[in-house]
């Protein structure tokens, strides 16, 4: 599934395409939106943003489009008069000026006032976004020693949406890989130090992948990785996936393990725990 990276980028995307123009025709397919079709024409779309996994799209008259993309909705961007080569079921389409978005195949879709997102079932629950909202290495260190934070260990906290949004399964090894920290250890272990170590590469990490289109990797021990017959894919990962290969820093083998019911990826010498 996309983690934040990716669906900040197709944010992005869907900003480009549609961002400053005023909408020539709206439609939906879910019955309860299909109503407000007709109000949402001639509306101008003032941005497109992420929080988490969700995409909203933003109109001058301060309502905003939510949109999950789940295991399987897609964005498609195109041009007006060139229907997209697919199959999915068609959930939203927007039309701006000779410019289309359509949505497939996601089922998790809502209109909401902008004031009221606070109210909704899913953004109500999140932290803060990591690209979206500005979030200072300050701010996630005040976070992690929150009570309800600081006594939880790190594997399963950092894939707890409401501490940061937006990390999922292969920033979380790369994140703790970069802080030099185990999964088993918890915020309140690991003195200011350490934990402003670990605020700083959750940062890091999750910018990287969005600059880089998913990767996380240091340039030099990519490149290193390649001269050595390493797959492109396997490259892009300091740690993730990278089980039984040497470590990029101290040479041991990475090895593999279940964390909070999902695969993680460390260095047992550079993580010690």
């Amino acid at each position: 599934m996309p983690e934040g990276p990716e669906i900040r980028r197709a944010a992005d995307r869907l900003h480009e395409q549609l961002a400053g123009r005023r909408l020539e025709s709206v439609w939906f397919a879910l019955p309860e939106l299909a109503a407000e079709a007709d109000s949402l024409v001639g509306r101008e779309v003032s941005a497109v943003d992420s929080w988490g996994k969700a995409l909203l799209t933003r109109f001058d008259d301060g309502r905003v489009l939510y949109s999950h993309n789940q295991l399987y909705g897609v964005w498609k961007l195109h041009d007006a008069e060139r229907e997209p080569d697919t199959e999915r079921s068609l959930r939203v389409r927007l039309t701006a000026e000779g410019r289309s978005a359509s949505l497939y195949s996601a089922s998790d879709v809502s209109l909401w006032p902008a004031d009221r997102l606070d109210e909704h079932p899913l953004l109500s629950r999140l932290g803060p976004d990591l690209l979206t909202h500005g979030v200072t290495p300050e701010q996630v260190m005040a976070r992690l020693a929150e009570p309800r934070f600081a006594r939880r260990r790190l594997g399963g906290l950092l894939l707890d949406q409401a501490l940061l949004a937006g990390i999922g399964n292969y920033l979380r090894s790369e994140i703790l890989f970069f802080a030099g920290a185990s999964p088993i250890e918890k915020p309140q272990e690991l003195g200011e130090e350490r934990l402003a170590l670990l605020a700083r590469a959750i940062l890091d990490v999750t910018r990287r992948a969005y600059g880089q289109s998913g990767v996380t990797n240091r340039d030099e021990w990519a490149a290193a990785a390649r001269r050595r017959g390493e797959s492109r894919r396997l490259c892009r990962f300091a740690v993730y996936e990278r089980d039984g290969l040497p470590c990029h820093d101290c040479g041991s083998p990475i090895v593999r393990e279940k964390v909070a019911s999902r695969r993680l990826y460390r260095c047992p010498r550079c993580q010690p725990g």
